[in-house]
């Protein structure tokens, strides 16, 4: 699946509960606009359905960016209609406003290196395409662990940069605003004259004192004791 990242997305057409309607679309359609595949293991599930509601209480930020999220799983279209019924409007007030498609066979999976054949599941994939229909990140975790929608939009932010200014790079944990790095040979080996880790905006992680509590700008923890 990592040998994806900067070639053609492969193309599919497929069943969907899109809109209130049970609609075939292709991946084709959406072609001109980046988008956001997320394949997960199934409806009526655990951090599925967190993940999911997710999406729709964010899809006013995948339109501002000219995204379209698209959520895959290998459960037909009637069955998202009745978890969307059922479960989904009790998590967020927001609709579903983004199309729910079906790999019942595990076909579209398949294509994208996600799909397990001994559990018969999409595992936990995010393809991130852009507006040209080629893949530019590939993200894959265990089912257990949601994915973060912060990190989603960094990476769609940083990759829409880049694509405007192809002469640029974006050093570790990015933020909008951040320095970036020229792409020209006389930077070789000199990165340290730009940027250091005091520019980080995120994951710079410091321990508390007198505690075992890390911190960051956006979260702390506690390592779990063996």
């Amino acid at each position: 699946m990592l040998a994806l990242v900067g070639k053609q997305a492969p193309e599919f057409t497929t069943n969907s509960y899109y809109k209130g309607e049970f609609k075939n679309i292709r991946l084709a359609d959406f072609r001109g606009g980046w988008v956001v595949l997320f394949f997960y293991p199934g409806d009526f599930t655990f951090v599925c359905a967190t993940e999911v509601a997710g999406a729709a209480e964010n899809f006013g930020a995948f339109e501002s960016l000219g995204a379209t999220p698209l959520t895959i799983s290998v459960d037909t279209p009637y069955v998202h209609k009745a978890w969307m019924d059922q479960e989904l409007r009790k998590i967020t007030d927001k609709p579903v406003s983004f199309p729910m498609a079906s790999d019942v066979a595990g076909k579209i999976g398949a294509l994208y290196g996600v799909y397990d054949e001994e559990a018969c599941v999409d595992q936990r994939g995010c393809f991130i395409i852009d507006p040209d229909g080629i893949v530019q990140s590939v993200i894959v975790s265990s089912p257990q662990v949601g994915r973060s929608f912060d990190e989603v939009f960094r990476i769609l932010l940083g990759l829409a940069h880049v694509r405007k200014h192809p002469e640029e790079a974006l050093p570790c944990g990015w933020l909008p605003g951040d320095k970036v790095l020229a792409l020209t040979p006389d930077m070789v080996g000199k990165i340290h004259g730009v940027w250091t880790t005091a520019n980080m905006s995120i994951g710079k992680f410091q321990k508390s004192e007198g505690g075992g509590l890390w911190t960051s700008s956006l979260m702390s923890f506690d390592p779990p004791k063996d």
